[in-house]
């Protein structure tokens, strides 16, 4: 991943816990923890996870607003439904 700015593993994380929260709160950065040599979790700041979190409301409220504009005004039963998905 190449927005992460290092990598610990869940060992050294246990033992750097203090200065990994510091690093992601105070400097901005991204710290991936890694786990058997692969990536499982990142560790970023609160403000980064709002940002992204704004980030994928927008991506929804823009979704929204298509769907509504390419609304055609059909209407689908239940039970229609069903019968076409047991096709």
């Amino acid at each position: 991943m190449d927005t992460l700015s290092s990598e610990v593993t869940t060992r050294e994380l246990r033992s750097r816990l203090s200065e990994v929260l510091g690093r992601a709160m105070y400097a901005g950065e991204r710290i991936g923890v890694t786990r058997n040599g692969k990536l499982a979790a990142v560790v970023i700041s609160a403000e980064d996870l709002e940002a992204l979190e704004e980030f994928e409301m927008a991506q929804d409220v823009a979704a929204y607003r298509e769907a509504v504009a390419n609304d055609d005004g059909g209407r689908v039963s239940l039970d229609e439904l069903r019968r076409e998905l047991t096709r």
